[in-house]
């Protein structure tokens, strides 16, 4: 949606999918699941009208998620042998990332997004805890496996 991404992601499909299959060969409850969701590549504008939308703040943010799941249907699912799984949308503002260290700070908003979609929440400290371990862990598997 904001052509200024283009200038950092040339292909963002192609670099979103190989991080994707990372985490899938080292998740225990992915690996058997194709997963799918939507990352929208948005300006400060078009995030700052969702925000007062769906979470009635009036601001631009970093990223957004919006889970097609609710948690306790998702455990559910995830349980199931239902190969194809929709996750949602992550919706990520250019204008909120960092350009020192770009491919670093959008990953780390992406992943955060997806661990939303995936069920984690941060609004109790244990929360927050459970989620940031969560984000570390993804974030040095994609350092050991530098593909950009």
């Amino acid at each position: 949606e904001e052509k200024a991404w283009s200038r950092y992601l040339i292909h963002p499909e192609k670099y979103i999918k190989n991080k994707i299959s990372l985490i899938v060969k080292n998740s225990k409850f992915l690996t058997k699941k194709k997963v799918a969701f939507t990352i929208a590549l948005s300006g400060s504008k078009k995030i700052k009208t969702l925000n007062k939308k769906f979470r009635k703040k009036d601001k631009a943010t970093d990223v957004l998620s919006f889970p097609f799941y609710k948690e306790n249907e998702l455990r559910s699912i995830l349980r199931t042998n239902k190969e194809k799984l929709y996750l949602g949308d992550v919706i990520i503002n250019f204008y909120k990332i960092k350009k020192v260290n770009f491919y670093d700070h959008f990953d780390s908003l992406w992943v955060h997004g997806f661990l939303h979609l995936l069920g984690y929440k941060h609004k109790k400290d244990s929360d927050f805890d459970k989620m940031q371990s969560k984000e570390k862990k993804i974030l040095n598997l994609f350092k050991k496996n530098v593909s950009k």
